[in-house]
């Protein structure tokens, strides 16, 4: 079937270590391990392609063993994938340390994910007519977020991107061209300052609807949507919605409250909230305020598994809690 939604960005394998504490510099301790494909960019064309939306992942790998693992698992999954290969470049990989508190702490080498090609994402995107929402992150080169980002504007498309990981070479230009931006408090206040010069160290949780406006006028985006983990996420809609977009108007702010669950791992869960807004916004025709609180059931689920892409859950899951998510 045609592709609805594309997700443009990383995939790095992941290797994973389970501790009861973190150790301390310079102590070795032992813990458990477990191995499987992880990235921001294939995390959440995963978390989408679970809830039954026709999508395709666009990224780039290099010529190993990682490489051809994640061809295969994505094959097993049927997730259709446009992988640009890197010669002489390794595949990105990710040291993943969970404690007992479910706490993570996360090194990334972007590998190949720096050599994906402006050109690359608009080829392909161009041979994919029938798609109606890109997502993107941080975590690959932004030529070709960028070039994406126009693309989608010159089409018409809805444009999510997920400022993530923290990256400095972030601008103004691709935070002003995507319709929605997606950070995390540590994100936000990162990009506050990055852009601005303006220090911001407060919770946003506790912070009033005017400030949260004060904080978005300093990011040049059409709206901001602020993930605040087990407190849920924050929206801010300053621009009209785009054509297409329903279920919030300019100036509103909506806060969604988490799903409660029972968390083990909360790797992956900013992912699974981008992959399932997206695929949100394909179910539900475009009802933003439905597609936030889909993805809080999408990130809610995906903490009670081990993982971030294998931890994703799928639409039958998330079915089960559809009076948290369904139109009111």
């Amino acid at each position: 079937m045609p592709a609805q939604l594309a997700v443009i960005g990383s995939f790095v394998q992941d290797l994973a270590f389970t501790v009861n504490d973190f150790p301390a510099p310079g102590q070795t301790i032992i813990g458990g391990f477990f191995t499987g494909p992880g990235g921001k960019g294939s995390n959440q064309a995963v978390a989408a392609h679970r809830q039954q939306v026709q999508t395709i992942f666009i990224g780039c790998v290099g010529e190993d063993i990682f490489a051809a693992g994640y061809r295969e698992w994505c094959a097993q999954e049927s997730l259709p994938i446009h992988l640009l290969t890197a010669k002489g470049v390794p595949t990105g990989a990710a040291s993943i340390v969970v404690n007992a508190r479910a706490e993570n702490a996360i090194v990334v080498a972007l590998g190949a994910n720096d050599s994906l090609t402006p050109q690359f994402v608009l080829s392909t995107l161009q041979k994919e007519p029938s798609i109606s929402v890109v997502l993107l992150q941080a975590e690959s080169n932004l030529r070709a977020a960028e070039a994406a980002l126009y693309y989608a504007r010159e089409n018409a498309l809805t444009s999510i991107f997920n400022p993530a990981p923290i990256n400095p070479s972030i601008n103004a230009e691709v935070i002003s061209l995507a319709d929605y931006i997606t950070p995390n408090e540590t994100e936000c206040a990162f990009l506050v300052k990055h852009l601005t010069n303006i220090d911001f160290n407060d919770d946003f949780t506790t912070l009033s609807d005017d400030t949260i406006r004060e904080v978005a006028s300093h990011l040049p985006s059409p709206a901001l949507l602020i993930t605040t983990g087990a407190s849920g996420s924050i929206l801010y809609q300053r621009e009209s919605p785009r054509v297409g977009i329903c279920g919030v108007k300019k100036g509103e702010i909506i806060r969604t409250p988490a799903l409660s669950v029972n968390s083990i791992d909360t790797t992956g869960a900013g992912d699974a909230f981008n992959g399932g807004l997206a695929a949100g916004l394909v179910k539900f025709h475009g009802n933003l305020r439905q597609a936030i609180r889909y993805a809080t059931v999408v990130a809610g689920l995906s903490t009670e598994k081990m993982g971030t892409a294998p931890a994703m859950p799928s639409a039958d899951e998330v079915k089960r809690y559809e009076p948290f998510y369904a139109c009111s």
